[in-house]
């Protein structure tokens, strides 16, 4: 059976594409019984589209990929923790768990800034959370990019 570090790494070479293509390194990956279901990396400035994050994008895949939006019993992997519009994408699909690595301080929605007791109000559930998956592999690869940037 294949583990967290397997999908997570999957995850990691979609945010490999989005730091060659010029993008906020970020990649996601959705696995359903084992299986990719859906992929996506960050396209923001590609798109010229502010909600083309790579959780959008691999959510979007991945409901495809099953003829359905309701995405029950799916784990989304992120290379980066979700920001507020990215966990209301989650939350819509109700993907049941999410693995992430690296914290965002700036704009995380799940552990950085909490917005579950809202959303349990409103949705009467929240994805299971892991955290710190190849989190120093995550963090670097943004940090690199952003270096880059600046010079």
């Amino acid at each position: 059976m294949l583990g967290l570090d397997y999908f997570m790494a999957a995850a990691y070479r979609e945010a490999l594409r989005a730091f060659d293509e010029g993008e906020v390194p970020v990649g996601a990956v959705i696995e359903k019984d084992g299986r990719i279901i859906g992929r996506g990396y960050n396209r923001v400035e590609a798109l010229g589209d502010a909600t083309a994050h790579a959780e959008i994008i691999a959510i979007t895949a991945a409901s495809e990929y099953m003829g359905d939006w309701r995405l029950n019993e799916c784990t989304l992997y992120v290379t980066l923790e979700p920001c507020l519009m990215c966990l209301g994408a989650i939350l819509q699909s109700r993907i049941s768990t999410v693995v992430y690595g690296a914290k965002d301080p700036r704009l995380g929605s799940i552990d950085t800034f909490q917005y579950r007791e809202e959303a349990e109000k409103s949705y009467r559930t929240f994805p299971k959370i892991i955290s710190g998956i190849m989190e120093n592999e995550s963090r670097d690869l943004l940090k690199a990019f952003f270096k880059k940037l600046r010079k």
